[in-house]
């Protein structure tokens, strides 16, 4: 089946933000691998305003606008939300785990692996994914995400002064790897450094992402605090 993935665009700086937040924390929950895998990105544009956002990342402020001009829209706003790479406006409301149950019932379009080794003060990863449709390699990439939940932060000003966030599922680091081979395969290796301020249920995510679009056709999380290596062909396997 396909495990699909969330991504939150937030910021520490925006009054709208912290109920997305919220409701990442509680509809996806830290450590659970059962249900969709998900990334928090912040974004720098808010900082200039009142309040620097200490998770906020240029990179992941470009990400956003690149999904943007892929849309044919030049605008990016705090929250947004995406499922699958598409905007994902249905958070708010009633439908939206509906919504969800229906991206998983969806066959799974790649097969993921990701094997880490943990040593210090770094994790050194490899991961491989397969896309079973020759239709669909072009323009297909692997991602790896290193996340961790639990981070608390006390707001002194901007738009959210006074407020205490917690925030889960934040991205700290990311690789892409390059285009898949004449089988359709995909391979990348790399290394991430532990953040020094390190959040609780340290993980990978890793998902396999197609063409301007960003459409994502599968997604595998990998807690670092258990075993070392999973795969996910359809179904889910660890070991």
């Amino acid at each position: 089946r396909t495990l699909p993935l969330v991504e939150l665009y937030t910021s520490e700086g925006c009054s709208s933000c912290p109920p997305a937040d919220r409701w990442l924390s509680r509809a996806l929950a830290a450590g659970n691998d059962a249900g969709p895998a998900a990334l928090a990105f912040h974004v720098d544009y808010w900082d200039r305003l009142g309040w620097p956002d200490r998770f906020a990342r240029a990179e992941w402020s470009a990400r956003q606008q690149a999904i943007a001009r892929n849309a044919r829209t030049a605008v990016v706003f705090t929250p947004q939300v995406l499922l699958q790479g598409r905007d994902f406006a249905a958070w708010r409301g009633a439908e939206a785990a509906r919504a969800l149950a229906k991206a998983a019932s969806i066959p799974a379009r790649a097969d993921i692996a990701i094997a880490a080794s943990p040593g210090g003060a770094v994790v050194a990863v490899v991961a491989t994914a397969r896309v079973r449709d020759a239709a669909q390699w072009s323009g297909a990439r692997l991602v790896v995400a290193y996340v961790d939940s639990g981070h608390v932060t006390e707001v002194r000003r901007g738009e959210n002064a006074g407020a205490t966030l917690v925030h889960d599922h934040v991205v700290r680091a990311l690789v892409a790897g390059g285009a898949a081979d004449a089988s359709g395969a995909l391979r990348l290796e790399a290394t991430f450094e532990l953040p020094a301020d390190a959040g609780r249920d340290p993980r990978l995510v890793a998902f396999v992402e197609r063409g301007a679009t960003r459409e994502v056709l599968q997604a595998l999380p990998l807690a670092l605090g258990r075993c070392g290596r999973r795969g996910a062909a359809g179904g889910t396997a660890s070991g």
